[in-house]
């Protein structure tokens, strides 16, 4: 199945872009997700621990499950005042 990731904030600079296109297996979770991303992108690695995620605009967990066509906000810690 096919995913669209979009990355935010400071992933998105480290990372160098703004979304990418997933290819994972039937009943993949969120946490299968960020696995595969952090193998592609280790800024992913390095923020998962904190990550805040939302599949089609709902924030969810990380055994979440994933269909195709979903959309995966990836979402580090952010800060301000």
């Amino acid at each position: 199945m096919k995913v669209r990731v979009l990355f935010f904030a400071a992933l998105a600079h480290d990372i160098g872009k703004r979304d990418s296109t997933l290819d994972l297996s039937d009943n993949a979770t969120v946490k299968d997700a960020l696995s595969t991303l952090s193998r592609e992108y280790p800024a992913v690695g390095r923020y998962q621990s904190r990550l805040a995620t939302a599949v089609n605009l709902e924030y969810v967990g990380p055994e979440h499950p994933l269909c195709d066509n979903d959309e995966l906000a990836v979402i580090p810690p952010v800060s301000g005042g």
